[in-house]
C-alpha cells in the first residue's frame, strides 16, 4: 500500500515498496520543522509546485544526488535542464504518463517565484491511488472539477493562511474535492503561518464526510 510521509512545511514523499518514490516541494535545509537534511532525501521523481524557496528548496541538489527527474512547470523544468538535470515540463491542464502512473498539473492561485512562470498543484495517479497536492493556493471553485474528473483517494491541503488558504477556506476546499482522506500542511513553520491542525480537523469532519489525518514531520500514513 502507498505510504505518504510528511517532512514539514509542504514537503511530502510518496512511496510503495520498490515502486518508485515521489518527493513533493523539497524544502529541507532551512525548514525548521524538517527532521532530515537534503542529503538524506531519497527520490526517483521530484514534483515542484512553484519556485519560491520554501517549495523548490533543494530540488536540484536532491535530483543530482538521486538521478531523479524533476516534474514541474516549463520554466522550472527548463532551468533544471540547463543545469544538466533530468526534468519533465508540464503546464496547467497537461498530463503525462510515468512508470508509476501519471501526473496532471492543476491550477493554483498564488505567485510563481520565477519570471514568466505560473504556480501549480498536481493530481498524481500512483499505482492505482489518486492524490491531489494543492501546492500553495487560495480557494477556487474549480476544485470541484478536480474531484469530479479524478475521484480522489487523498487530498493534501495548505491551511496556514496569509500566503495560502486558511482553515475555513481549506474546509470548503475539502468539500469541493470529495476526497475521503485529507492531510493538512503549510502551517506552523513560522509564526506568520501559525494554524491549529486540530481546529481544521474538527471543522472539516463536521462539515464534510472526509477524515482528516494530522501527521507530524517525520511521520507517515499508509492508505
Amino acid at each position: 500500500m502507498p505510504k505518504i510521509t510528511f517532512w514539514g512545511h509542504a514537503c511530502f514523499s510518496l512511496e510503495d515498496e520498490g515502486k518508485g518514490t515521489l518527493l513533493f516541494d523539497p524544502f529541507l535545509r532551512e525548514n525548521p520543522l524538517a527532521p532530515i537534511k537534503p542529503e538524506e532525501a531519497r527520490a526517483d521523481y521530484i514534483l515542484v509546485s512553484h519556485a519560491h524557496l520554501d517549495h523548490i528548496g533543494e530540488a536540484h541538489e536532491i535530483a543530482e544526488a538521486n538521478l531523479a527527474t524533476i516534474i514541474s512547470t516549463p520554466e522550472i523544468a527548463t532551468q533544471a535542464q540547463d543545469e544538466d538535470l533530468k526534468a519533465h515540463p508540464l503546464n496547467v491542464g497537461g498530463k503525462h504518463s510515468f512508470p508509476f502512473g501519471w501526473v496532471k498539473a492543476t491550477q493554483a492561485l498564488h505567485s510563481a517565484g520565477i519570471p514568466g512562470g505560473t504556480p501549480c498543484g498536481f493530481v498524481v495517479h500512483y499505482h492505482g491511488k489518486n492524490i491531489y497536492f494543492a501546492g500553495d493556493t487560495g480557494l477556487f471553485s474549480d476544485m470541484k472539477l478536480i474531484g469530479e474528473l479524478t475521484p480522489l483517494d487523498l487530498a493534501l491541503l495548505p491551511i496556514g493562511d496569509n500566503y495560502t488558504m486558511g482553515i475555513d477556506d481549506a474546509v470548503v476546499a475539502a468539500s469541493f474535492l470529495g476526497a475521503p482522506l485529507v492531510i493538512p500542511y503549510h502551517y506552523n513553520t513560522w509564526e506568520i503561518v501559525a494554524a491549529d491542525p486540530e481546529e481544521f480537523k474538527q471543522k472539516m469532519e463536521k462539515e464534510t464526510s472526509a477524515k482528516c489525518v494530522i501527521i507530524a514531520p517525520g511521520e507517515s500514513h499508509t492508505f
